[in-house]
C-alpha cells in the first residue's frame, strides 16, 4: 500500500499542509545577540536578518542565510525553523497519516 501523501487535490480545492516557524527572535534573546550583531558575525544584510527575525516575508529559505546562521550561532537547523503541522487533516490524508505512523513504529 502507497503510504504517501499526495499534494494534489482534485477541483482546486485550498489544502492547508501546516506551517514553517522561523526562530529566529527566539534564538537571538536566547544567546544574547543582537540584530546588528548578528550582521557583523555573518556579514549579511540587515534586511535580510530582520526578515528573519520577523518571520516576515519569507517565500523561499535561503540555505546560505541558514548555513551561515548555524555556523555563527553554532547550533541545528531546527533551532532556527520548526514544522508545525495543520490542526485538521483532510478526510482522505486521514487514512494515509495513520499507515504513516504505523509503518514508522514497525
Amino acid at each position: 500500500m502507497d503510504t504517501t501523501r499526495s499534494l494534489f487535490k482534485h477541483e482546486m480545492e485550498i489544502v492547508d499542509y501546516g506551517n514553517v516557524k522561523v526562530k529566529l527572535a527566539e534564538l537571538l534573546q536566547k544567546k544574547g545577540i543582537t540584530r546588528n550583531r548578528l550582521r557583523t558575525l555573518t556579514d549579511l544584510k540587515y534586511g535580510i536578518i530582520d526578515r528573519y527575525y520577523k518571520a516576515q516575508d519569507i517565500v523561499y529559505v535561503d540555505l546560505g542565510f541558514l548555513a551561515k546562521v548555524c555556523f555563527v550561532l553554532n547550533c541545528q537547523i531546527s533551532d532556527l525553523l520548526e514544522y508545525q503541522p495543520p490542526e485538521q487533516l483532510p478526510d482522505d490524508l486521514q487514512d494515509s497519516s495513520s499507515d504513516i505512523q504505523q509503518e514508522e513504529k514497525a
